[in-house]
């Protein structure tokens, strides 16, 4: 099954974050992330042609987060779009964070 055929699961801490080699393994499924942080987060900046697509895309990142429980860190502005993600109960990775890239991919046409 394919990441963005998952959903995500609440994460109630207690378990170690996924290791680095677990998570190059998940990023190879996320095109255009990249690890961040000693591999303990993953982010993407996606590129836009003006401010309200931006917007738009950083709406549609936020609201599917809600759909799923699991919340990045967004900051957008003219033409672009990061968006950030790592489980804040664990102080790294789960597999949640690779779901959302994924799912965050498939908004787009980049």
């Amino acid at each position: 099954m394919g990441l963005t055929e998952k959903t995500c699961i609440p994460c109630q801490g207690g378990i170690p974050p996924l290791s680095g080699q677990e998570a190059q393994d998940l990023l190879a499924q996320t095109p255009g992330w990249a690890l961040i942080d000693n591999a303990s987060k993953i982010q993407r900046r996606f590129t836009f042609n003006n401010f309200v697509d931006a917007m738009q895309f950083a709406t549609n990142v936020g609201e599917l987060a809600e759909q799923e429980n699991h919340h990045p860190d967004i900051t957008f502005g003219w033409g672009y779009c990061l968006v950030l993600f790592y489980t804040h109960k664990i102080k790294g990775l789960h597999e949640n964070d690779f779901i959302m890239a994924a799912k965050a991919n498939s908004l787009t046409n980049q």
